[in-house]
């Protein structure tokens, strides 16, 4: 199992256990997300973007609820109006999704957000803010996985499955954006007290 693995392992059972003590309706919210791993966050977005139907970027507080339920959020009523009204800053009767998802996230120095931005550039070789397989290649080594050195996957697969680790497993489009990098990261971090400790450890996963 690779050091990211045992990361993302740690972190989903630390949410999970963390789970039941929370009080905190939003960190209730964040921790149900990261217990379904580090795309949790972004899994949620999607849910959000589907109640979004007139691709206006907000929701109101039945299609927030709606959105919530239908991702598998248990979360209470008087909790999810107590978490949309502490987002709905002007009062308005909606909160913009994409500024919620980003709030969400576990928070996390500017150290950690840079060492995460120069892995993002490393992997992103066109520079058009939006990783493929076509990029990976000349960057990732896929020889190294156990499957294709067996013969079960080409480079191809390898490099399809390297992409669905930072994906949403109800969207895998084969593509990462720079926010969906961040994201993925950002739960990664959730369980690491150290900020030089994570620095090394993406300095090492990336050769940077």
């Amino acid at each position: 199992m690779s050091g990211r693995a045992l990361l993302e392992r740690d972190m989903v059972s630390n949410a999970k256990k963390k789970m039941d003590k929370c009080q905190d309706p939003v960190e209730k919210l964040r921790l149900q997300c990261l217990a379904r791993g580090s795309a949790g966050i972004k899994g949620l977005g999607r849910a959000f973007r589907i109640m979004d139907d007139n691709g206006s970027r907000s929701l109101d507080m039945e299609e927030f609820s709606k959105g919530l339920h239908d991702y598998g959020v248990v979360m209470d009523n008087d909790e999810v109006e107590t978490v949309f009204k502490l987002f709905d800053k002007d009062g308005n009767g909606n909160i913009n999704f994409e500024e919620f998802l980003m709030a969400l996230r576990p928070p996390m120095s500017e150290t950690r957000k840079r060492v995460i931005s120069d892995a993002f550039s490393k992997l992103d070789k066109t520079g058009d803010g939006v990783v493929t397989i076509a990029d990976l290649r000349g960057t990732y080594n896929p020889k190294s996985h156990q499957k294709y050195q067996n013969g079960e996957w080409n480079e191809d697969q390898v490099f399809k499955h390297f992409l669905d680790n930072f994906d949403s497993p109800n969207n895998k489009d084969g593509k990462v954006t720079s926010e969906e990098f961040l994201n993925y990261y950002s739960g990664v971090s959730a369980s690491i007290d150290n900020d030089g400790y994570f620095v090394v450890m993406m300095k090492n996963e990336w050769k940077l």
